[in-house]
């Protein structure tokens, strides 16, 4: 076994984090963890995997949910295209007959959702089948460990990595290999401030020996985010809210959410606005102002609560309990869902 290998599964046999997947061989339920961790912060998926697998544990319950209650089991986990392309997944292969997720790459390569990491780690640590699993950890450590001086954003680097990950994949203990990278990239070998003093490779790290860690991997293309200022109406009947669903294409199709529009007005001009529309005003009030931050956009947001005469008919009137059992309202919405919950 490769020097590297046998420290990275050494070390990571010694130190593994204890996950609810890692109790699991199940293909299904290692994928929804993988789907899930893309973009999200371990210990912010653990309670959203285990409620998850308890309402839709098997392959069929996930083909057969509602999509209401899909989303709202994803609330808060944001890129809900993940869990959509997941439950087409599903359907497809309950129609062919599968009750699990296949395990070949060519098979999984197929599914929507499913790209050459997820496949490779399904693969490995699903099916203990040696398979490269390359994610931004294996770029980070493999990048320092090698000082490997090509951009991650060019297509022909992947072809670097893999080539270096296939010559350390060992032909058993492919489980351990493929989680090692995980850990040791979010425990350690860090996009920042790496603890180098405590990592298994730092004698074959070649960005360590020079001291330019933070060097690696390279990064030469910023994606530029297109900014966008909406208000945002939490327009109260009594004791409801007013919400509304998405478009089912594009940014956060099919979700719910507080009626929005793309400009900032001042109070008064709100105001004016409503009236102008014959839309019957019992008070006004500012509540603030929130930003969330998309992959490829940012909205800055102006809140107002409008209390209103009589609902208007365009939405759907909600409770609070409906809001936290029923409805899927995105994150980027979450100052103002807290807003009205709590008042």
């Amino acid at each position: 076994m490769n020097k590297i290998t046998e420290k990275l599964i050494s070390w990571y046999q010694e130190n593994k984090r204890d996950l609810p997947w890692r109790h699991t061989k199940n293909p299904y339920f290692i994928w929804i963890s993988e789907i899930m961790l893309q973009q999200t912060r371990v210990e912010a998926v653990k309670v959203y995997y285990e409620r998850f697998i308890k309402e839709l544990p098997t392959l069929e319950d996930l083909a057969n949910v509602k999509e209401d209650k899909l989303l709202k089991l994803w609330e808060g986990l944001g890129y809900y295209s993940r869990v959509r392309n997941m439950q087409k997944t599903a359907k497809i292969l309950i129609k062919k007959g599968f009750k699990n997720l296949p395990n070949t790459k060519e098979e999984l390569l197929f599914l929507p959702g499913i790209g050459a990491y997820t496949a490779g780690a399904i693969l490995s640590i699903a099916f203990d089948i040696p398979t490269p699993a390359i994610d931004g950890n294996v770029y980070r450590v493999l990048g320092r460990v090698y000082k490997i001086e090509d951009s991650i954003f060019k297509n022909s680097t992947y072809k670097i990595y893999e080539e270096k990950i296939n010559k350390l994949l060992p032909k058993d203990q492919a489980s351990s290999f493929t989680q090692s990278f995980m850990d040791l990239g979010s425990e350690i070998c860090t996009p920042k401030s790496p603890k180098c003093s405590e990592c298994p490779l730092r004698l074959e790290c070649k960005a360590y020996k020079e001291n330019k860690m933070e060097n690696y991997p390279v990064k030469d293309k910023k994606i530029e985010q297109k900014i966008e200022e909406r208000i945002v109406f939490l327009f109260v009947y009594k004791n409801k809210v007013a919400i509304r669903k998405r478009e089912d294409k594009g940014l956060l199709a099919s979700l719910y959410e507080f009626p929005n529009t793309l400009n900032l007005s001042s109070l008064i001009d709100v105001e004016n606005e409503l009236l102008e529309k014959n839309i019957p005003i019992l008070s006004t009030m500012e509540i603030g102002e929130a930003k969330h931050v998309f992959s490829h956009k940012i909205w800055y947001m102006k809140g107002y609560l409008i209390e209103l005469k009589k609902p208007i008919q365009e939405y759907l009137w909600v409770t609070k309990d409906e809001l936290q059992s029923k409805y899927s309202i995105p994150s980027a919405f979450a100052y103002f869902l807290e807003f009205i919950m709590n008042r």
